[in-house]
């Protein structure tokens, strides 16, 4: 066991401050990896004031942190994937059964006993999981993922949670060359969306809220961006999209969207509203429409993901920042004061 240093919460009330937490000395099958940046993700937020104290409720101190990019520093002696000097990356996810129906299927994000990067019972050191606001971390080495080295790592790291996100649901529901959808919410997931929908080839159409981001929107890379709360350009896309990506957290009116569908399109929600969403039947019944949701990917299909995104050059909208601004960074998120992810530079937690 060693120590190093994190930033943590010590209630829901607290804002994060320095830290020394302990990271267990890596057995044979671990990786260490130096922390080089790490994203910040609003569920991040979320967990810090247990704004999800009804399904998961947060244990403090949390040193939150599952979107990291860093250098291998020691690998243990049955280590086969990583060397010392490698690039790693860690998501969601540090552990699962690798038994189960679902790991076995590559599905880990679905194991019964799976261990999230922050916030679970920690079956090594006792206590719970710290995540990647922090120097270092440890991992098994199949938690551990390669990052292709032509990416910028600050913009990497976000890929671990927004990206797997949602090119997820976008190859289960094969985006692809012919296809037309939209994205609906320009925010960090949204973004990322439209860079991967162009990346596969489909006609990528956002729908916003904002004017204002009209211009992002055709810059990142879709075809077209509508302002949803014009009726008359909602309308012209009536029954012709494929498929829809629903990145929006605030509630808002699902079958507005539902009714751009083609016969046998498909909505898949990877925003989570924090109240119910009135869903019309009809919507869906009369032209053989589907409604879903879709969390984080497997290991297999990350690690996909970080190949494809290197293939195509493609990575998060960062604002970098220290870590001593972390607070501040998660009023700014609250705001949506950001394009379109923050990513800390943990060389300013080694420099404190």
């Amino acid at each position: 066991m060693y120590k190093t240093k994190a930033y943590s919460a010590a209630s829901a009330a607290s804002p994060l401050a320095r830290t020394t937490i302990s990271r267990r000395d890596p057995t044979e099958n671990d990786v260490q990896i130096e922390i080089l940046f790490c994203g910040i993700c609003h569920s991040d937020l979320h967990a810090v004031r247990n704004e999800w104290s009804e399904f998961m409720p947060t244990v403090y101190p949390i040193v939150p942190g599952h979107e990291i990019v860093g250098r291998v520093t020691k690998v243990g002696s049955a280590v086969s994937k990583f060397k010392p000097g490698d690039l790693a990356a860690v998501g969601c996810l540090v552990d699962s059964d690798g038994t189960c129906s679902e790991c076995r299927a590559g599905l880990e994000q679905f194991c019964p006993n799976l261990t999230y990067t922050f916030g679970m019972p920690d079956k090594h050191l006792g206590g719970f999981t710290y995540g990647g606001y922090s120097e270092s971390v440890v991992v098994d080495q199949r938690f551990a993922l390669r990052v292709p080295s032509n990416l910028n790592l600050a913009a990497a790291a976000p890929l671990l949670c927004a990206g797997i996100t949602t090119y997820s649901p976008m190859r289960r529901w094969k985006v692809g060359a012919g296809k037309k959808i939209g994205v609906v919410g320009l925010g960090g997931l949204g973004h990322m969306a439209v860079k991967f929908g162009r990346a596969l080839g489909a006609h990528v159409v956002v729908f916003t809220t904002s004017a204002s981001k009209i211009d992002d929107a055709l810059r990142l890379g879709a075809h077209e961006a509508v302002v949803s709360r014009n009726a008359n350009e909602m309308q012209k896309h009536a029954g012709s999209l494929d498929f829809i990506l629903d990145a929006v957290s605030a509630d808002h009116d699902i079958n507005a969207y539902l009714n751009l569908l083609s016969r046998d399109g498909n909505l898949t929600m990877v925003g989570a509203p924090p109240k119910p969403l009135g869903v019309a039947a009809f919507s869906l019944i009369m032209r053989n429409r589907s409604l879903s949701g879709s969390s984080i990917g497997g290991l297999r299909e990350t690690q996909e993901m970080l190949d494809f995104c290197g293939q195509n050059n493609i990575t998060a909208e960062v604002d970098v920042i220290p870590i001593q601004k972390v607070n501040e960074a998660y009023e700014r998120l609250l705001k949506s004061d950001v394009k379109y992810r923050f990513s800390i530079d943990m060389a300013s937690l080694r420099s404190e």
